[in-house]
């Protein structure tokens, strides 16, 4: 978790303590034996990494038993030192150390920048309460800067106060009284105290400089904070880490709100290029990202340049809150692609955990749930704060939940809750959600129950009934509506009894039959609920699917309430359901114009969506019902998309561009890609469809050149003999076979090739009747007769298409009916 400046300070406060120590040349221990000093030196000349090293191997060695107590003892301070406080902690509390001075004193500073607060008062205050010793003074230090880091601001004010009158801690105690009153809003007192604090050491004086600036700035005199703020930056030799760190983010932030945010970013950026290592840049790089936040142009030319650096971890920081400039610019994919970069360095800061959250959140945002999973381990495996912990933990059982791993989400949820207490109800709560979705009665009552007795909220038992009734309408349980009715009546003002009325009307509307009536009348209950805005987009939502399915719809009715609910709804996550409605209605309506522009607007706003292919192609069907060169030109471009998507519309967008090329008398161009669909992996429909098309170019060539007449009947013939083809692929081809017949001047064949429709259609053995090609070769025949005066057979012909019963029928009847008349065949 990020830290602010302050925060930052307080946790380094144990430092603070031990840089005076040593920089007062404070005796750490009593006993002198040569080699153990010459181990311990490095430490005390600032270099405890080397210390470590060299007193764990006289550790190794053959020590005495109070001698290995010593370097023991001394080990744990070197460590301490070395920022390494939960190794220290466990050096430190060896029983066998107990009775060494002062080393209640060095638990209580290693619990300390561990940030357990709680445990360390206790030992700072033991050590304190024993005066006259030498860990007195800095006791009292470390206990006042441990009730300040508690928020006990008053209590830490009267122990630094005790220290006014102590040299060696004089300076440091008012400065951080200074700062106490100024986190209190005492300007007035840090003013005084200010005034008469005069240090003699440089850091101090750097700090008094600092804390001058903080209080100008909380009286709002932002610019002559900048200028003492400037001071210290221009020249930072002698400033501590700690002091300098605040400087540069109080520097940025008096700038942010002074409205010069680009005026604050020059040394935040001049800091991680020269500090590349620095422990503290995961507070210098957010604040950085702050500041770019409130910039109206802001440049990552910085940021990439560290991102593509070697050196760590600021190249790490450097991905992350670039991946952040990316999502900020609308770039989603270029943000994906960089957190892929920073999952790849295998950075080891434990901060980057949250970057890696973030990433994680993203791949959850678009369903890819085992990739989420997959990085919230690796933020898992940083070993970060307890408060990432339970983010990611969180995080994690969502995933599952999403991912509908509802026994996985629901472990998850219960495992968080057990070891997190300030998490542990939500915890519960999700836990519930996932048993119920398991339809685990007795888990889910179970859970239920633990929220309870931890002190869940009568509104978290509603919630759970609510979502009970939920569950059992999405398993189909016809006790749904009665939970839902349960829920109302118990808890008739609760947040979410809109929504209740609102799953109510769904299951009425989906009821079979549907009641409508029923439906709306509970979605008009919904409205006069407790405002929600999810009931009120869930109800707007399906009031156009009861619009839509209603007997006698209107479509105006249907456009209208579309068209408002994506100008409510902007960010809603259903409204590609609702754009596609809207569009698909217009469609119908042969609204092509304004068909188009919503299924075009869908696929851009959607690309990876399950419509987007569908969207493409019917863009594309739209923009072809204009008979401009130009629409249908847009057309191939849109039918184009969705090949490259190789979906499931593939072919049947080759076999659309196949006949605007037709349409465009590009016969040639139209035939390359029918051969493509018959080559590829296409369906057996879209091949038929494919080779249908390459007989009827065949067929329209014929006018030009009558051989294609016969290489167009071969192609119709492959298709008729097809056993597995459907009548009306089959009729069509030996319709059109006959078609060509005529043209070659061969009437019999042509004759004999409707007469065949007829045959197999009027056969007892057919399961459904093909009306389309069955009339129309059943008119050809009989007009062939007719034009040979065949009066007789004629009568035969179209007496089949009279008893048919289609669409047709009638027209048959009339037509024998005349023949009858005019050629005297009543005896038939």
């Amino acid at each position: 978790m990020k830290r602010t400046p302050n925060a930052q300070r307080k946790r380094n406060a144990w430092i603070a303590v031990l840089a005076g120590l040593l920089a007062l040349g404070f005796p750490l221990q009593a006993a002198e034996v040569s080699e153990l000093e010459t181990a311990a030196r490095p430490m005390e000349e600032g270099v405890p990494q080397v210390a470590v090293l060299r007193l764990r191997t006289l550790l190794g060695t053959n020590l005495s038993a109070e001698e290995h107590r010593v370097a023991s003892t001394k080990l744990g301070e070197a460590l301490l030192a070395a920022g390494q406080a939960e190794e220290a902690l466990k050096v430190l509390e060896d029983p066998a150390l107990q009775s060494l001075p002062g080393i209640l004193f060095w638990q209580a500073q290693a619990l300390a920048a561990l940030e357990r607060w709680i445990e360390a008062l206790p030992l700072y205050a033991q050590t304190a309460a024993q005066k006259g010793t030498a860990f007195h003074s800095a006791a009292l230090f470390g206990q006042a800067e441990t009730l300040r880091a508690l928020g006990r601001r008053d209590e830490a004010l009267q122990l630094f106060a005790f220290l006014f009158s102590d040299p060696a801690w004089n300076d440091r105690a008012r400065l951080r009284s200074v700062e106490l009153l100024l986190e209190k809003q005492d300007n007035a007192g840090a003013r005084r105290l200010l005034d008469k604090t005069r240090p003699s050491a440089l850091g101090d004086k750097k700090e008094k400089r600092y804390l001058q600036g903080r209080l100008e700035a909380q009286w709002n005199h932002l610019e002559r904070a900048i200028e003492l703020y400037q001071t210290i930056l221009r020249t930072p030799e002698g400033t501590s880490r700690a002091v300098l760190i605040a400087t540069l983010c109080a520097n940025a932030e008096a700038n942010l709100q002074l409205g010069t945010p680009e005026a604050g970013d020059d040394p935040l950026e001049d800091f991680i290029e020269h500090h590349g290592t620095d422990p503290e840049l995961p507070t210098i790089f957010a604040k950085l990202d702050q500041v770019y936040r409130a910039e109206h142009q802001a440049s990552t030319q910085e940021l990439g340049r560290w991102a593509n650096d070697l050196l760590q971890p600021r190249k790490s920081f450097a991905l992350w809150y670039l991946a952040r400039a990316e999502l900020r610019a609308g770039r989603r994919d270029a943000a994906l692609r960089v957190f892929g970069r920073l999952r790849q360095e295998h950075a080891q800061s434990p901060v980057l955990a949250e970057g890696l959250i973030e990433a994680a959140e993203m791949e959850l945002a678009d369903r890819r749930f085992d990739e989420a999973l997959a990085i919230l381990n690796e933020a898992r495996a940083l070993q970060p704060s307890s408060t990432l912990l339970d983010r990611v933990a969180l995080l994690a059982g969502r995933a599952h939940y999403r991912a509908r791993h509802f026994k996985a989400a629901a472990e998850t949820f219960e495992q968080v809750a057990h070891n997190s207490r300030p998490v542990a109800n939500d915890s519960l709560f999700n836990a519930s959600l996932a048993w119920l979705r398991l339809n685990d009665n007795v888990r889910f009552l179970a859970a239920t129950k633990e929220l309870t007795q931890n002190g869940g909220t009568e509104e978290a038992r509603g919630d759970l009934l609510f979502e009970q009734g939920l569950a059992q309408a999405g398993q189909g349980d016809k006790k749904a509506a009665a939970t839902l009715d349960g829920f109302l009546r118990e808890f008739p003002q609760h947040k979410r009894s809109a929504e209740a009325w609102v799953a109510l009307a769904e299951l009425a509307f989906h009821a079979v039959p549907p009641k409508f009536e029923e439906a709306r009348q509970n979605l008009e209950r919904a409205r006069k609920s407790p405002p929600n805005a999810a009931a009120n987009e869930r109800g707007d939502y399906l009031a156009i699917w009861i619009e839509d399915a209603a007997p006698n719809s209107d479509p105006a009715k249907i456009t209208s309430a579309a068209a408002e609910f994506l100008r409510k709804y902007p960010a809603s996550a259903l409204l590609p359901d609702v754009r596609m409605k809207l569009a698909e209605t217009y469609y119908r309506r042969q609204d092509f114009p304004n068909a188009q522009t919503q299924f075009q607007i869908l696929a851009q706003e959607n690309p990876r969506g399950p419509f987007a292919e569908k969207a493409l192609f019917f863009a594309a069907k739209a923009a072809t019902q204009s008979m401009g060169s130009e629409a249908l030109a847009r057309a191939l471009v849109l039918l184009d998309e969705v090949v490259k998507k190789n979906g499931e519309l593939k072919w049947a967008a080759r076999n659309e561009q196949a006949v605007i090329e037709r349409r465009l008398g590009k016969g040639d161009d139209a035939t390359t890609l029918y051969d493509e669909v018959l080559r590829g992996n296409a369906t057996p429909e879209e091949k038929r469809e494919a080779l249908c098309g390459k007989g009827d170019i065949l067929y329209e060539a014929g006018q030009s050149a009558r051989e294609n007449y016969k290489r167009a009947i071969d192609i119709y013939d492959q298709l008729a003999a097809q056993k597995d083809a459907p009548s009306h692929w089959r009729n069509q081809a030996l319709f059109k076979k006959g078609i060509c017949l005529e043209k070659l001047g061969d009437r019999a064949n042509a004759l004999a090739t409707f007469y065949k429709i007829l045959e197999e259609e009027n056969r007892p053995d057919r399961p459904a009747r093909e009306y389309f090609w069955f009339y129309k070769a059943g008119f050809n025949a009989a007009r062939l007769l007719e034009d040979d005066s065949k009066w007789q057979p004629a009568a035969v012909v179209y007496q089949k298409l009279a008893s048919a019963g289609g669409t047709r029928s009638d027209e048959a009847k009339s037509r024998l009916g005349r023949l009858r008349l005019e050629h005297f065949l009543w005896e038939q």
